[in-house]
């Protein structure tokens, strides 16, 4: 007669050892439970290996619910599932890497001009048509203060150069007249305080509206907006403030990154510090 309990196997995957998973347990309904399954396939990765039969014979659902296929079938569908996810993944990382290629492109064509300028007052209106025409941004406006008084005045500077009466200091160079620009007219207050207290770029619909009536159209069309102090290193005072606007709502929105308006702050920072009287 057999032995009435047959010895156990301790190689078999169902086999119990001291301290580890039993066998799957009965739930309430007479059925193993789902997640004691999973646990002791996940404990007995061997066990569908020394089961072969069952790869073959278990079906499953398919997921558009017309027929049922085999577990190996569902693998590969899950599997291939996944690769079409990290071939999307793949695609959109490629895409932005050539969109941030193209911007940096453009960047360069931008800074270059920037650095062939020998007359500071041309500054301004380089860094805002090329803004336009680089970056296709349909509005752009820079006010800076600090240098309107200059060419008013005619005061002469650190390095003897004279303003509105055209006379020369000792370097023999002449302050152009900037009382006369657009980005030297006086700024408000309120917007001169918010430049200061805002560093990084800030993007979203249209609420300042005296920023935005600096647009050719007074901001009528303006639906969107990003704002940029510019200011010289890390100075707690901004000395100007660069204005883009789009009629679209979404071109400039709040959570879009500022990374490259970040670094078209610095450059337009460096490039007209040149125009700011005193550092402050």
């Amino acid at each position: 007669m057999p032995p009435e309990n047959p010895p156990i196997n301790p190689d078999h995957p169902t086999a119990t050892h001291p301290g580890s998973t039993s066998a799957p347990e009965i739930n309430a309904n007479g059925a193993p439970d789902a997640d004691a399954v999973a646990r002791f396939l996940m404990e007995h990765p061997s066990f569908l290996e020394d089961h072969p039969e069952l790869l073959s014979s278990m079906q499953l659902s398919h997921q558009s619910g017309a027929r049922t296929v085999s577990l190996m079938e569902r693998q590969v569908d899950v599997l291939r599932q996944r690769y079409k996810a990290l071939e999307l993944r793949l695609a959109d990382l490629l895409r932005h890497g050539e969109e941030n290629d193209a911007i940096t492109s453009r960047l360069h064509q931008w800074t270059r001009p920037l650095l062939l300028v020998r007359d500071p007052a041309e500054l301004p209106d380089r860094i805002t048509q090329g803004l336009h025409e680089r970056f296709a941004v349909p509005q752009v406006a820079l006010r800076l203060w600090g240098v309107g008084a200059l060419g008013a005045t005619g005061a002469t500077g650190a390095t003897g150069a004279t303003g509105a009466t055209g006379a020369t200091g000792a370097t023999g160079a002449t302050t152009p007249n900037v009382s006369t620009h657009d980005w030297a007219e006086p700024v408000d207050a309120s917007i001169q305080a918010w430049a200061d207290a805002n560093r990084t770029p800030h993007c979203g619909p249209r609420t300042d509206q005296g920023a935005a009536a600096w647009f050719e159209d007074r901001g009528a069309s303006t639906r969107s907006m990003a704002m940029m102090s510019l200011r010289v290193g890390a100075s707690a005072h901004a000395f100007g403030l660069l204005v883009l606007g789009s009629a679209d709502v979404n071109r400039f929105d709040p959570a879009m990154g500022t990374a490259f308006l970040e670094r078209i702050a610095e450059i337009a920072s460096a490039s007209l510090s040149r125009l700011v009287l005193a550092p402050h």
